[in-house]
């Protein structure tokens, strides 16, 4: 009866062991940690394009997708940074084409220290220059706030386009000036100018700064 005991209690560790160890070895086998994840993008001229940064980050083998926490992002302009994004998280998917970032969205240009763009999520195919954004979008700088509920900021042009109903203030000296606009509204980073365009696609008023 001892031995019969033995094999039992002996058979019950065995499983016991083989149940703890199972899930962390497929863990292994299909999730990879990286610490410190820094990915750079060149052009086939050598030139700086972009990168991408995380302190920790996973990668999923089996769906070919990275996980990246507290993401910044570095756009460049003749090898000089020229946007800084930031994210709470990220995933970069199709083959690292895609990437989707979510959480405190804040989109900053070099040397423009009073213009910022805010978003919940950006969304990014990394072969062309227009980027996405979606969720209580706003730019805001001294004197013009712009909100909407979705936004494209063109890298080529500089001309973030926000879609309607597009919420404005304009700020003054004394006062602030608040209306809604059923056009979409055309920001343009160069000559800091809006404008607002209706479907037929007529400029109905432009705003210098």
């Amino acid at each position: 009866m001892n031995n019969l005991y033995k094999i039992i209690i002996l058979s019950l560790l065995q499983f016991f062991i083989l149940s703890c160890k199972g899930p962390e070895s497929d863990n292994k086998k299909f999730f990879q940690s990286i610490d410190n994840f820094d990915m750079k993008i060149y052009s086939s001229k050598g030139e700086k394009l972009f990168s991408i940064n995380s302190p920790y980050s996973y990668y999923e083998k089996k769906s070919n997708i990275f996980n990246l926490d507290k993401t910044t992002i570095l756009l460049y302009k003749d090898n000089q940074t020229e946007y800084i994004i930031n994210a709470d998280k990220s995933k970069l998917s199709n083959n690292k084409k895609l990437l989707n970032l979510k959480g405190n969205v804040l989109v900053k240009r070099i040397g423009e220290q009073t213009e910022k763009l805010y978003a919940n999520s950006f969304r990014w195919n990394i072969s062309n220059s227009e980027y996405m954004l979606i969720g209580n979008v706003k730019f805001e700088n001294k004197l013009i706030t712009l909100s909407s509920n979705k936004a494209i900021l063109n890298k080529l042009t500089n001309i973030i386009e926000f879609f309607n109903p597009v919420e404005y203030i304009m700020k003054d000296n004394s006062k602030e000036i608040y209306e809604i606009k059923s056009e979409n509204a055309f920001y343009n980073i160069n000559t800091k100018s809006v404008s607002f365009k209706s479907k037929d696609e007529r400029v109905r008023s432009k705003i210098y700064f």
